[in-house]
């Protein structure tokens, strides 16, 4: 069979478990900082299976946070890529200026030579991956380009990802059919997967011009906006984390069309609910219930929005526009 070790922090004194898994995580991958608030019966486990030099990494974890920062680059760099599968809870990464969220069905890289912060969610149960540690010097890759592609989710469930992620799931579900001389077979097929995965993303990022990216992403943010209306949690935040880009470059985005995220938020906000007072009556809509079903959490918020927008109260709109059947004026919009 290939040849697999086996790590879990049960075999480890409950106060030494954290530190323990800190440790095999820089010695078996590169020098990190984990980070957890307690630090009490923390539980992991991970099986590695070596491929000649790329290794196969089923892990589950509890929640905690992994940091790899500059100085700890200069101190030492295996130079290899790491892909993560994840398998359960959604991981939050930053890349430098670029910060996203990868769920279930996305594929993420992990470069050791950048730095980058890695978080998952308090309380939200276990985190399970299927990872991969492949060495650079194997992929005959453009890596000024790769390295723009890196902090991208990458899919999982079709294209080269699907067939990277039926590998890895199969090859660990498999590991004792294999014999010794299967694991060089089994780090080609690795490379020109990881190869394949890697070059197809950087050919459909270079295949469109740069005007025609930022409008594809300005079109795919306003899409995901014009969804989530009726979101609470929707921020700037949110919305830079889901399309894989850091706060600072959306708003760029945004003033680049002199326009601000929450102002253009808060207007679409105004107009369906505008459209909401007018198309139903008071006992099947309320004023209150407009407001809340289109995002706004306080009625009075409401009020003085719509008031500072159109030039006068909802309630009042409503009544001029049932009244003359028509909307009322447009001020300020």
């Amino acid at each position: 069979m290939l040849a697999v070790s086996v790590f879990t922090t049960a075999d480890c004194l409950p106060a030494d478990r954290f530190d323990c898994w800190q440790e095999l995580i820089s010695e078996t991958h590169s020098p990190v900082h984990l980070h957890l608030d307690d630090r009490g019966d923390f539980r992991a486990s991970a099986r590695v299976l070596a491929l000649g030099t790329v290794s196969l990494w089923p892990t589950t974890c509890d929640s905690m946070s992994m940091h790899r920062t500059p100085r700890l680059i200069r101190r030492s760099d295996p130079e290899h890529l790491h892909l993560s599968v994840p398998l359960t809870i959604p991981v939050h990464v930053r890349h430098g200026d670029e910060s996203g969220t990868y769920r279930p069905g996305d594929i993420c890289v992990f470069d050791s030579s950048r730095p980058y912060d890695l978080r998952l969610d308090k309380d939200a149960g276990s985190y399970t991956e299927l990872g991969m540690e492949i060495p650079k010097a194997h992929l005959p890759l453009p890596w000024d380009k790769v390295k723009d592609v890196i902090p991208r989710a990458l899919p999982a469930r079709e294209g080269y990802g699907a067939l990277l992620a039926h590998f890895l799931k199969q090859t660990v579900k498999d590991a004792a059919h294999y014999g010794p001389a299967d694991a060089p077979r089994l780090e080609l097929i690795a490379v020109d997967l990881v190869s394949a995965l890697l070059t197809h993303a950087v050919d459909a990022e270079s295949a469109l011009a740069p005007e025609s990216r930022t409008r594809t992403l300005t079109a795919r943010i306003d899409d995901f906006i014009e969804r989530h209306l009726g979101d609470h949690a929707l921020t700037p935040a949110a919305i830079a984390a889901h399309h894989h880009i850091s706060v600072r470059y959306l708003q760029r985005l945004f003033q680049q069309q002199d326009r601000t995220v929450m102002g253009w938020v808060r207007r679409r906000r105004l107009e369906l609910a505008r459209e909401d007072l007018t198309r139903y009556p008071a006992r099947a809509l309320s004023v209150r219930a407009a407001a809340l079903r289109r995002g706004f959490t306080s009625h009075s918020d409401f009020s003085r929005a719509f008031r500072a927008a159109y030039g006068m109260s909802p309630s009042e709109y409503r009544l001029l526009a049932r009244r003359d059947g028509h909307a009322g004026p447009c001020a300020g919009m």
